[in-house]
């Protein structure tokens, strides 16, 4: 009987080693579990919406319009030549000379104006166009962009056209004097 005392013992033993490793496997199984990353409900996509190329169309296109109709800052420096003109024209000097001292130079600061307006819509209109060519690859850029894009770009060249005409005197130039 001793030695069926011992071998009950040993199975005993045996069997509670057997539950002891099962319930350290189960142990680790929670642990390893508990400890992995979880995963986000939503992920965001990363990619960029296009919100800075959309504005720098709309910005391009506002440029343009401003190259086309004249600006605040046009003004005010065609007011300044204005000034500058009839300080500087003495009295005896010809009519032809006081024109183009107080009228010719207001006006051609004007046309500078409006060409750096333009010269910046066409700059920024292109940059818009060319920026998926260096951005992320097969990301298409939206159509609406594209077209005030284009818009920008043309508006820019028109008003470039027109500062270089006003400027030369060939669009509007001043009258002769006689």
């Amino acid at each position: 009987m001793a030695t069926n005392a011992v071998d009950e013992t040993e199975a005993t033993e045996a069997t509670t080693d057997e539950k002891a490793v099962d319930t350290t496997k189960s142990d680790e199984a929670t642990d390893t579990e508990v400890l992995a990353p979880a995963e986000p409900a939503e992920t965001k996509d990363a990619s960029p919406s296009g919100v800075g190329q959309g504005a720098a169309a709309v910005v391009s296109a506002a440029l343009g319009v401003v190259s086309l109709t004249g600006s605040w800052l046009g003004t005010i420096a065609a007011a300044r030549q204005n000034l500058v003109g009839q300080l500087q024209t003495a009295q005896g000097a010809s009519v032809s000379k006081q024109i183009q001292a107080v009228y010719g130079d207001a006006w051609q600061a004007t046309a500078l104006w409006g060409g750096l307006f333009a010269l910046i819509a066409l700059v920024v209109g292109v940059v818009t166009l060319a920026r998926p060519a260096f951005g992320t690859p097969g990301r298409i850029q939206a159509p609406w962009i594209k077209s005030v894009a284009w818009a920008g770009v043309a508006l820019g060249v028109i008003g470039l056209f027109l500062a270089v005409l006003k400027y030369t005197g060939i669009l509007l130039g001043l009258p002769s004097a006689g």
